[in-house]
């Protein structure tokens, strides 16, 4: 049995570059702290905004951490990244094993875009996949990330 896709859609009062922008380039200012291995001490989440791009957390000590890859972008508009953590939270080095993340920033006026987010492939992390989806489906999951992520564009 496929386990089943997750999607959002809001709709947030900024021009779509801009949230483009906030999403990728500004991510360590709007990610929870406490859903990243070093928590506080955080020093830097990266996306690298090209096709195998690494998504990385550094923390202390030159602590680092691949949690993903770009799989496509085209500038300004949408990305998707390979989702490397697995169901135990810990990072997924096989790539085979990672479900994928994506995100679509339409345009719908000078300063508001609908942000289309999905994720999907769960099946990919194998043993515990449903569970994860459901974690990730929650309001502690998904619901939470992006509501950061609308905050931080609010400000």
């Amino acid at each position: 049995m496929k386990t089943p896709n997750i999607s959002r859609h809001i709709t947030l009062p900024v021009d779509a570059g801009a949230a483009y922008t906030k999403f990728i380039a500004e991510i360590e200012r709007w990610w929870p702290k406490n859903y990243t291995w070093s928590g506080n001490k955080l020093v830097s989440m990266t996306i690298e905004p090209e096709v195998n791009g690494r998504c990385t957390e550094t923390g202390p000590h030159n602590f680092s951490c691949d949690w993903g890859r770009v799989i496509y972008i085209t500038n300004g508009s949408s990305i998707a990244i390979s989702w490397q953590i697995s169901p135990e939270r810990i990072p997924e080095p096989d790539p085979e094993k990672a479900s994928e993340v994506f995100i679509h920033f339409q345009p719908e006026g000078p300063q508001k875009v609908k942000i289309d987010f999905g994720h999907r492939h769960f099946d990919n992390h194998g043993e515990g996949a449903a569970a994860y989806r459901e974690a990730l489906n929650s309001k502690d999951g998904w619901d939470f990330i992006l509501q950061c992520f609308a905050d931080y564009c609010r400000q």
